[in-house]
């Protein structure tokens, strides 16, 4: 059974409105369909479970010049040492920068620090996008299976654990991989 539509009103800044019909036709959309995305990905991510574990990508464009911005942004990732997965800088211009935050977590920490890193003073825009429950601590996976390509598993991958390190290579077996 289809889930019939309702029409409803919203009041909306005109110059806000016009932004968002552009939107609307870059996507080659109407206005409807642009709001229900809107929609539906605030409720995906006002579901995101609290204390479960998690992984994030957390997004920062911040002014560089303002006083110890820099110096708090990497403090934050410091305090949270190893659940820091990987960072990407980008300078964007003279004044603004890009960054890149890959965490792993309890989905409830990685949303406080995400918080306390947007609230910065000179954070001009950004957001985090959390995936609850996709990997589990627990697990560990032999390698029985086929990545698409070629490795003889010098490099043990992360699976995340830590960092990666070097280890021997296996002794392969006669067992055919599939």
């Amino acid at each position: 059974m289809k889930d019939p539509l309702v029409r409803f009103g919203v009041a909306i800044e005109r110059s806000l409105l016009g932004a968002l019909d552009l939107v609307a036709r870059d996507r080659g959309s109407t206005r409807s369909e642009l709001f229900r995305d809107l929609g539906r990905a605030a409720v995906v991510r006002a579901r995101v479970p609290r204390g479960v574990p998690a992984v994030g990508a957390l997004t920062l464009v911040y002014d560089h010049h303002v006083r110890d911005l820099s110096e708090k942004l990497t403090e934050l990732q410091h305090q949270l040492g190893d659940d820091v997965r990987a960072a990407m800088h980008v300078h964007l211009s003279h004044d603004l920068c890009l960054e890149v935050i890959v965490l792993r977590g309890r989905s409830d920490k990685l949303q406080a620090v995400a918080n306390r890193m947007l609230a910065l003073r000179g954070v001009k825009h950004g957001g985090i996008e959390i995936i609850a429950e996709m990997w589990r601590p627990d697990h560990h996976h032999a390698h029985d299976h086929d990545h698409g390509h070629d490795h003889d598993h010098k490099l043990e991958h992360d699976q995340g654990r830590g960092p990666v390190t070097r280890r021997p290579a296996r002794r392969r077996t006669a067992r055919r991989r599939r």
